[in-house]
């Protein structure tokens, strides 16, 4: 499960470390608590557009909502329920397998959030990467055409696998999060399935470190840096 993350390293740096070339998305502001349904960047190849696009592929930084509605979809609400993607079947599910053959997609994260249960309640970690650098969180993209021809609207689904053993106490499935390597075989359109199968695995163990978080975090409308600070 990713139910909510975090989003705030500027976009020059964004660009920098995923080779971004396109950039369609400039005024982000820092986001410390993103949640389903709102717009959220994602770096795909531009190239996926347009399948007779003459043009080089490069990698572009654009927004999309977050919850994918597939392109056969007759309602957009369908995407409140495909925020995440299981890994073991996103190749097979109607939903994502067309995305999951052209039109995948980094969705970059400085970090995410998972409830563990204690006898308090629930209580909110963040987990972000040791090397203080954003995460690249396999995604995949759609483009639906709404009935009334108000345009095309761009959505994104984040895959989840099995928790690493650093994650199992907090919760039984996380994000998957790509390397450098990882990223440029995601995004590659001749990556062969079985070999982007075999990416939708859990981190490495010492990936990754996390520590608990105000439970503000809990409301969509609260929205500041305090949120991903320890408590």
């Amino acid at each position: 499960m990713c139910g909510r993350y975090a989003f705030f390293t500027p976009i020059e740096a964004v660009t920098r470390l995923f080779g971004v070339s396109e950039v369609h998305a400039h005024e982000l502001a820092p986001r410390y608590n993103i949640a389903p349904t709102q717009d959220v960047p994602i770096i795909r190849v531009s190239a996926f557009l347009e399948e007779n696009d003459a043009r080089a592929p490069v990698r572009e930084l654009a927004l999309a909502r977050w919850g994918l509605v597939p392109f056969w979809a007759k309602d957009p609400s369908i995407g409140n329920r495909m925020i995440n993607a299981r890994g073991e079947t996103v190749a097979q599910k109607p939903a994502f397998r067309a995305a999951f053959r052209k039109r995948r997609c980094l969705v970059p994260a400085d970090g995410f959030f998972e409830w563990q249960k204690t006898a308090t309640g629930k209580q909110p970690w963040y987990i972000h990467a040791c090397s203080g650098e954003p995460l690249a969180l396999a995604g995949l993209w759609e483009l639906w055409d709404p009935p009334d021809g108000a345009g095309p609207l761009a959505s994104c689904s984040i895959i989840t696998t099995r928790a690493s053993k650093f994650m199992q106490p907090l919760h039984d499935r996380m994000p998957v999060i790509l390397d450098g390597v990882g990223r440029d075989a995601w995004l590659d359109p001749a990556t062969h399935p079985p070999d982007l199968q075999a990416l939708l695995a859990p981190a490495a163990e010492d990936a990754l470190e996390a520590w608990p978080v105000s439970r503000r975090v809990n409301s969509p409308f609260n929205e500041d840096p305090s949120l991903v600070e320890r408590t």
